[in-house]
């Protein structure tokens, strides 16, 4: 089975400084159709406003991943973890027993645009952790590249779930496959640009979900720039 998520059907949330897409329910959107996909709860597409940001607060037993694609993201938190991450860096905070963070814009005059990704962890209670996984001049050199894994397997930061969340940027024209594997649940995400997906026509803020679904995966660039992916790969 082959789930649409179309960028125009997610929820909205905005409040002067910021402007939040929302895949599955969130805060105050909630559509009891959409309230995650396996231990994938939440993608939200956050644009803040300069000098804006999350005050600190508190999460427990959540894998917090965020993928910034245009400016700066300050994050810190209170179990030590803090930086500022750039587009295409990954950060990860695993909230465990309980942390509280706030994530703010790195930037007085330019605002940042990010995913803040929730996966749920197979363990609970455990000791908060951070982590960030830098873009390197290798990335996407061979289609896709590993950004988080159980293990932290090829430079990969290790988050606490058996997922493992896989990155490409096909150039237009540019063909990728994957196999899947029926066994186990496959959420691709638009981030940036366009491509074709087993024959859909993806935009900007499109997913689709793949549930017992076997064989190959082909992507295909289009549009006029390369397109930026998350394909994640969970349990079922």
């Amino acid at each position: 089975m082959i789930v649409e998520r179309p960028s125009g059907a997610r929820g909205r949330v905005q409040a002067g400084w910021l402007d939040s897409r929302h895949t599955f329910s969130f805060g105050s959107y909630y559509d009891p159709a959409w309230m995650g996909f396996g231990a994938l709860r939440v993608i939200n597409e956050d644009r803040v406003a300069p000098g804006a940001g999350f005050s600190p607060h508190r999460h427990a037993n959540m894998e917090i991943l965020s993928y910034v694609l245009e400016g700066g993201l300050a994050h810190q938190d209170s179990s030590g973890g803090g930086g500022t991450i750039r587009p295409g860096a990954l950060q990860w905070m695993s909230a465990g027993h309980g942390v509280e963070h706030s994530e703010y814009n790195a930037s007085d005059a330019q605002p940042v645009h990010f995913l803040q990704i929730w996966i749920q962890p197979d363990r609970l209670n455990a000791q908060p952790a951070y982590g960030q996984r830098e873009a390197a001049a290798g990335d996407y050199a061979d289609g896709w590249t590993l950004l988080a894994s159980p293990d932290g397997e090829h430079g990969s930061l290790a988050i606490r779930q058996q997922a493992w969340l896989h990155g490409a940027r096909p150039a237009p024209g540019a063909a990728l496959e994957r196999e899947l594997d029926p066994q186990r649940l496959y959420w691709l995400h638009v981030a940036r640009g366009e491509v074709e997906a087993g024959g859909r026509r993806l935009q900007a803020g499109d997913a689709l979900g793949y549930r017992e679904e076997s064989g190959p995966l082909r992507i295909v660039g289009a549009g006029g720039a390369p397109a930026d992916l998350l394909l994640f790969d969970l349990p079922a």
